[in-house]
């Protein structure tokens, strides 16, 4: 699995992509199928300072892409990581009625 972060309109820290890849590398006890995920972060400058993780996993046959925002990159984060790994649940469970 290759993971790939971009930061836009800031610099990320050294700190925030190790837990990123940490995070990430869980999901491959899920679906060890999965190719490339590609990582954005995005840092809005409101009142309430709201960063977005959006996360695009590609898995042979689909893409499946996330988004999550938060006041809070680590939050972000682990919103994201959660509902992509609950479309990964389903495509394994719609891969495996397809073969009963």
């Amino acid at each position: 699995m290759n993971i790939q972060i971009t930061s836009r309109k800031f610099r990320a820290k050294d700190s925030l992509k190790s837990y990123i890849n940490q995070n990430l590398r869980s999901l491959e006890k899920l679906n060890d199928q999965i190719l490339d995920v590609d990582v954005i972060l995005s840092f809005t400058h409101t009142k309430d300072s709201i960063k977005t993780v959006e996360i695009n996993a590609q898995i042979p046959g689909k893409l499946l892409s996330v988004t999550s925002s938060t006041e809070d990159f680590k939050r972000s984060i682990v919103e994201a990581r959660n509902k992509l790994e609950r479309q990964l649940r389903k495509e394994k469970t719609k891969k495996l009625s397809k073969i009963r």
